[in-house]
């Protein structure tokens, strides 16, 4: 057995011990608990370390701009997406229009990229994780806000001080913080062995439980609902799909031979979907709870039902891409597996189309009936 299947099997344990162990959180603040732990100081602390201990070079600084790119794309393509799925109720759209461009690499991706490709890449991918982080919480904020004034008929309040609250949140949170101040580091040049001792070996300890916390957190949210899960599951799988085969072409054409990277782009784009979009969703729902339903802007349920599945399935494709070795370093195999993503989610919309077939050719049939009773 090789290393990347021990750690993959390793891995799925540590997620099956959460969900396991789920009954016993009584309450989602326990639950939330944990993660906050996550966020607050074992990723933060593994970020730091990973960004003093690559070597740190102004190309770097290109990786915000290409996740922020990234992002507007998966945001065009979305209405698209929704349009094969079939979803036409204008608030349920707006919701995953909302949720399918946001990326949480930290909860989904980044505990993987430390184990299977080291810290380098970890830190390449906390750079590139400050674009997405710009995107989502002021580009879909501004967005969220203009749908909400679009949709309810009350005069439009000035947006510059929620702005202004967002900046403060996106400054003052542990992540980036630790990261301004590893990037001041490595530019000053100082690197992890030249911190005191006890920083070193506080940072290190705090690192060290960042995977199997993440694992467990993992477990214990899982939340599988039968309501909209096919529905769901084709929309993340579509949107998947499309990212593999944008990869897969981008890889063709563009000179990238480290295998490190590949997979390090592979997997920072399947990352799920971010909590950042819900809290914006479900901060216009406080102010339309006398609203009636019809006029709602956002799915309040629907954007629950998307991150609960949306973070196993992410965590299966990474695990998959990881467990493969080489295998998906090279383009015709990641558009194949794109290909193959795609067709798992176009597996609901075809469904559809067959069923609605036979009930078009059943009334079709009874209206022929009918006609040749009258006769």
């Amino acid at each position: 057995m090789s290393e990347a299947h021990v750690k993959a099997l390793s891995f799925i344990t540590f997620i099956l011990l959460g969900f396991l162990i789920k009954k016993k959180f009584t309450s989602k603040d326990e639950t939330n608990g944990l993660k906050k732990i996550i966020l607050l100081l074992a990723l933060p602390a593994t970020i730091f370390i990973a960004l003093l201990q690559i070597n740190l070079n102004t190309e770097l600084l290109i990786l915000p701009v290409i996740a922020l790119v990234f992002n507007g794309f998966l945001y065009l393509i979305t209405p698209l997406l929704l349009h094969v799925i079939g979803i036409t109720d204008t608030a349920t759209k707006n919701t995953a229009k909302l949720l399918l461009p946001s990326l949480a690499p930290g909860l989904s991706c980044f505990p993987f990229i430390l184990e299977f490709l080291g810290p380098q890449y970890l830190g390449k991918a906390a750079m590139a994780d400050l674009g997405n982080k710009f995107f989502v919480l002021f580009v879909l904020y501004i967005i969220a806000v203009s749908w909400y004034y679009k949709n309810q008929t009350s005069k439009s309040e000035p947006i510059s001080t929620k702005l202004k609250a967002l900046g403060k949140v996106m400054l003052l949170e542990p992540v980036n913080i630790f990261i301004c101040i590893a990037l001041i580091f490595v530019f000053s040049g100082i690197h992890m062995a030249n911190l005191p001792l006890f920083i070193q070996d506080n940072l290190t300890r705090l690192s060290g439980i960042m995977t199997p916390l993440v694992l467990l957190f993992i477990g214990l949210a899982v939340v599988i609902k039968k309501k909209q899960i096919a529905q769901i599951f084709s929309l993340l799988m579509l949107k998947n799909g499309v990212t593999l085969l944008i990869i897969g072409c981008l890889i063709t054409v563009a000179p990238i031979f480290d295998s490190k990277d590949i997979l390090l782009i592979l997997v920072f784009g399947l990352s799920a979907c971010s909590f950042w979009p819900f809290a914006h969703i479900s901060s216009i729902a406080t102010k339309e709870i006398d609203a009636p339903t019809h006029k709602s802007t956002f799915n309040v349920d629907f954007a629950l039902s998307i991150l609960a599945l949306s973070l196993p399935l992410s965590v299966l494709l990474i695990l998959s891409i990881f467990t493969a070795g080489n295998t998906f370093t090279k383009a015709p195999n990641i558009l194949i597996f794109g290909c193959i993503i795609l067709s798992l989610g176009l597996i609901v919309p075809a469904f559809n189309i067959l069923k609605k077939g036979k009930t078009l050719n059943a009334s079709f049939s009874k209206l022929a009936n009918t006609l040749v009773k009258n006769r």
